[in-house]
C-alpha cells in the first residue's frame, strides 16, 4: 500500500468511528431519558443499568447503524476531498479512479469483518443479557406463544402431536408420540395430560396407553401415570419471537437443523436470521461504492449537503429493502436466499452503473 491508500484508508475509519459513536452516543441519551422512570421504580442498580444493559445494548445499536454511517462517512469525507480539490491532484500523477477505490475497499472489508462478527458472535449473547434486563426492569416481556394443536417430528421416524400446552405450569392436553419403520406404524402412546417435572427434567404423562404393532399381533398397555424422556422440552412447545436473536451462529445453525427434522413452519424466520447476518455485512462494499461514485466530483451546486442528502435517501431505502424482502420469504414463498441477497443484487447494479459512468 500507498502513502495515500493509508491516508484514505485513515479518514474513512476515523470518520466512520467518529459518527458511530457520536450517533450511539445521542441514542443512549434518547434511551435513557425514555426509560429513567422505569428504572428507578423498578429498582435498577446504576451498576446493572451500565453493564447489563448499555453495554450490551451499543453491540447491537453499533451494527444496525452500521449501514447508515458507512454511507455518511464515505460521502462527508470524500466530498470534503473533492471540495479542496484532492482529487484533482491525485488523479494529474496518474491514478485512476478504479485504482483509487482499492483503500476504500480496504476500509470496507475491515468494516465488513468488524460488522460480520458483531452479528454472529458478540450481539447474541449481549441481546440475551438486554433481553434479561428488559424484562425485569423495563416491564417488556419476550413475546412467547403457547402451542396449540402442534404436530412435529422429534426424531428420525418419531412424530408428537399435541392439542394443547400451557407454558405457564408446563402441562399438555391430550397427547400422542408415534413412531415408524418406513411408512409402518410401529408404536404408538397417547396421554390424557403432560406435565413437566423441572427438578428430575423429565415429562410425567397421566391415564396413558402404548399400542405396539407387530405383524401378528397387537399389545396393549395402559397405566394412570408414566415418567418418560424424549426429545422434546418446554421450550420447544413455545413460540419465542426473539430467541434466535440470542443465539450465535453454531447455535443458529443447530436450532435450524432441529427446526427442520420437527417440520416448524418458523424455521424460515430462522433462515432469514442466518442469512441476513451474512448478506448485511457484505452491503457495505456496495454503500462504499455508490458513496465513493456520488462523492468524488467535485459540485459546484449543492456540495456536501447534497450528496448527503442522495447518500441518505440511498441507505434507508436500502435499509426498507432490506426488512421488505423478508416478507418475499415469509409470504410468497420465495428462496431465504434469494430473498436476503435480492438488495444487495440490486444495489450493486446501481453501484457498478455509477461507478462506470466515471471517468479513468
Amino acid at each position: 500500500m500507498k502513502i495515500l491508500d493509508l491516508y484514505i484508508i485513515k479518514k474513512f475509519l476515523g470518520t466512520f468511528f467518529f459518527a458511530l459513536g457520536l450517533l450511539i452516543v445521542v441514542t443512549i441519551v434518547f434511551d435513557l431519558s425514555e426509560k429513567m422512570d422505569n428504572f428507578i421504580d423498578k429498582g435498577a442498580t446504576v451498576k446493572g443499568v451500565i453493564f447489563d444493559y448499555y453495554m450490551n445494548f451499543i453491540p447491537f445499536f453499533a451494527n444496525m447503524f452500521t449501514h447508515l454511517i458507512v454511507f455518511i462517512a464515505v460521502i462527508f469525507f470524500t466530498s470534503r476531498m473533492a471540495a479542496k480539490t484532492e482529487f484533482v491532484a491525485i488523479f494529474s500523477s496518474g491514478i485512476s479512479s478504479k485504482r483509487l477505490l482499492f483503500p476504500y475497499f480496504i476500509a470496507a472489508a475491515l468494516i465488513t469483518a468488524f460488522s460480520f462478527i458483531l452479528g454472529n458472535y458478540v450481539i447474541p449473547p449481549a441481546n440475551e443479557k438486554k433481553l434479561e434486563f428488559e424484562q425485569r426492569y423495563v416491564r417488556r416481556s419476550i413475546p412467547t406463544v403457547t402451542a396449540y394443536n402442534m404436530h412435529c417430528q422429534v426424531l428420525p421416524g418419531l412424530y408428537f402431536y399435541i392439542d394443547y400446552f400451557n407454558k405457564v405450569d408446563g402441562e399438555g392436553v391430550n397427547i400422542t408420540l408415534e413412531k415408524f419403520d418406513g411408512v409402518k406404524l410401529i408404536s404408538k402412546l397417547s396421554a390424557q395430560k403432560m406435565k413437566w417435572d423441572s427438578t428430575r427434567n423429565l415429562w410425567t404423562l397421566s391415564n396413558y396407553k402404548i399400542r405396539n404393532f407387530s405383524e401378528d399381533d397387537e399389545e396393549l398397555i395402559m397405566g394412570v401415570s408414566l415418567d418418560t424422556v424424549f426429545n422434546l422440552f418446554p421450550k420447544d412447545l413455545t413460540s419465542n419471537a426473539k430467541i434466535v436473536e440470542t443465539m450465535n451462529a453454531s447455535e443458529l445453525n443447530k436450532y435450524i437443523e432441529e427446526q427442520k427434522l420437527s417440520g416448524s413452519p418458523e424455521v424460515v424466520a430462522s433462515l432469514i436470521e442466518k442469512h441476513s447476518r451474512i448478506a448485511s455485512p457484505f452491503a457495505t462494499f456496495i454503500l462504499t461504492i455508490i458513496g465513493f461514485s456520488l462523492s468524488i466530483k467535485k459540485v459546484r451546486s449543492g456540495g456536501l449537503g447534497l450528496n448527503i442528502g442522495i447518500g441518505l435517501f440511498l441507505s434507508f431505502t436500502y435499509i426498507l429493502f432490506m426488512k421488505f424482502s423478508s416478507v418475499f420469504a415469509l409470504n410468497a414463498g420465495v428462496s431465504v436466499v434469494f430473498s436476503m441477497w435480492l438488495p444487495n443484487i440490486i444495489y450493486f447494479i446501481i453501484a457498478a452503473g455509477l461507478f462506470f459512468t466515471l471517468p479513468e
